[in-house]
């Protein structure tokens, strides 16, 4: 019984015991019917007998007196031999039970159990769910599973696919209007602004209170200093550099080659790194190479640490995602610094492959050129508006349709991504507006890669390429369990157990 779920195994044995119970029932019921049985023809019989016996004493004119006492001799002489009648009922034997009481242990009750299922011939290594579940149960619980919890293939129509189409289209359309490189795209400009706000808003929350000249260059220099990290060097080589270790290093460029500067999950992990070790990460022709840089981190102990650590990283990530407190930002032509990249944009470094382009670059290189022409994270969030668009048209087009064609309650036409069909059109239509972006991308950049990527939206190429590979994979496990679907549906149950235990 090491291999197997105890609960299931006590089920198996009350479920023996029911069952057990059940039989016996049946043979009481048996039992009764036979003594019913017999007692009718019993019954029949001794009327029958009355019957005859009343009719011989009519036929001999004999009448009873019932106050004259008959003597014992004629007593003795009416009476007959009397058989023993003996029914074919067999005995009963006593039913076997659990050896349990309301002190014994868990352990202890699963050892009754156990030894139970050993007496009675009970197979605890098999499937006990198979057993404890009806025929109609098991058919009724596996057609729930495939209708609910499995994978399954879209079954869409051509209406899902002109509005799915069409969501991409006009995604693809604001793509082309209002997108383009990092100087060129309107929505970028608008980025910028929305940053430098948020900068100083960040700013002004942890005690800045404003500044001669530039607001922006001003909050961002007083987080500059609040937020100072050990991983912010800018040059291979001088007084902030790396002694060559890492190559090609400039100010426009470092935020990308330090992997502590990525505003996600790998940033995150590599700035506490290197804040605990007093060191310094950065990728330099597709290797990682770490340098020492003392840093002392504020608090008294473990998570103190930790949590100054991650309040620093944050903290300097607002100050540079728009750019240096050093630009001119009075001049109408100020440019826009070199801000934080896109989350996981830093990894591309170590792609460092491929010969591109007249000079021959790598693929590291070519990201690294990109990067220093204003492909950052603001222009990430410029981009993010075609491919916001493309998405809610999708899902809006698809609720319309699930409710007023379809006829289905409001229940039923939530968008959610899980749907097979809704998922379907989704990658119908980020595909579209990919496919108009690449083309404009292609014409325009004229085969050098550097322009094509700069005009690439690399956030609806990646919510495009998301989307593909949950597509393949329904479409190669179709009828095998979503596990996000039960997890899903376990995390709701969960909550409403917790809501009803409460109440």
């Amino acid at each position: 019984m090491a291999s197997k779920d105890e609960q299931a195994a006590a089920l198996l044995a009350q479920q023996h015991q029911l069952e057990a119970s059940e039989q016996r029932m049946a043979e009481l019921d048996a039992a009764l019917s036979a003594l019913h049985q017999h007692q009718a023809q019993n019954d029949a019989a001794l009327d029958t007998m009355l019957e005859d016996m009343q009719s011989i004493l009519d036929s001999c004119g004999i009448a009873f007196d019932e106050e004259i006492a008959i003597s014992c001799e004629v007593s003795r002489y009416c009476e007959v031999t009397q058989e023993e009648i003996t029914l074919g009922i067999g005995a009963l034997t006593p039913l076997a039970s659990l050896d349990f009481n309301e002190q014994m242990s868990w352990q202890a009750y699963i050892a009754s159990v156990e030894h139970y299922a050993e007496q009675q011939g009970i197979d605890l290594s098999s499937d006990p769910y198979r057993r404890l579940m009806t025929l109609s149960q098991r058919v009724a619980l596996e057609k729930r599973i495939a209708e609910e919890f499995s994978l399954k293939g879209a079954q869409c129509d051509k209406y899902d696919y002109l509005i799915a189409g069409t969501a991409g289209v006009i995604g693809g359309l604001i793509d082309l209007a209002f997108g383009g490189t990092p100087k060129e795209s309107q929505l970028t400009r608008g980025a910028d602004k929305l940053a430098e706000k948020a900068v100083e808003n960040f700013a002004r929350f942890n005690g800045w209170q404003g500044g001669r000249g530039n607001q922006t260059s001003s909050a961002i220099s007083y987080l500059e200093g609040l937020f100072e990290v050990n991983y912010d060097q800018a040059t291979s080589f001088g007084p902030n550099g790396t002694g060559g270790a890492v190559k090609n290093l400039s100010t426009k460029n470092h935020h990308l080659k330090s992997l502590a500067h990525s505003p996600c999950l790998v940033g995150l992990f590599f700035s506490i790194i290197n804040q605990f070790t007093h060191s310094a990460s950065f990728v330099s022709e597709g290797k990682l190479v770490t340098i020492s840089a003392e840093a002392e981190l504020q608090g008294h102990n473990f998570i103190a640490k930790i949590f100054c650590g991650v309040a620093n990283w944050f903290g300097h990530l607002m100050s540079d995602v728009s750019g240096s407190s050093g630009i001119d930002r009075n001049r109408p032509d100020y440019g826009r610094g070199s801000g934080i990249p896109i989350p996981f944009y830093n990894l591309l470094q170590f792609m460092d492959v491929g010969e591109f382009g007249q000079h021959r670059q790598s693929f590291a290189v070519v990201c690294t050129k990109v990067f220093e022409q204003g492909y950052d994270l603001r222009h990430g969030l410029g981009l993010c508006v075609p491919v916001l668009v493309t998405e809610l048209i999708t899902r809006l087009g698809w609720t319309v349709k699930q409710r007023c064609y379809h006829q289905k309650p409001w229940s039923e036409c939530v968008p959610l991504a899980s749907n097979p069909e809704l998922r379907r059109m989704l990658l119908v239509a980020h595909g579209s507006m990919c496919l108009i972006d690449g083309g404009e991308a292609a014409l325009r950049s004229g085969g050098d890669m550097v322009q094509f990527l700069l005009r690439t939206n690399l956030v609806g190429w990646s919510r495009f390429g998301h989307l593909a590979l949950k597509e393949m994979y329904a479409w190669y496990n179709a009828g095998h369990i979503d596990a996000e679907v039960v997890d899903a549906y376990l995390d709701s149950e969960y909550r409403a157990m917790l809501v009803s235990s409460r109440g």
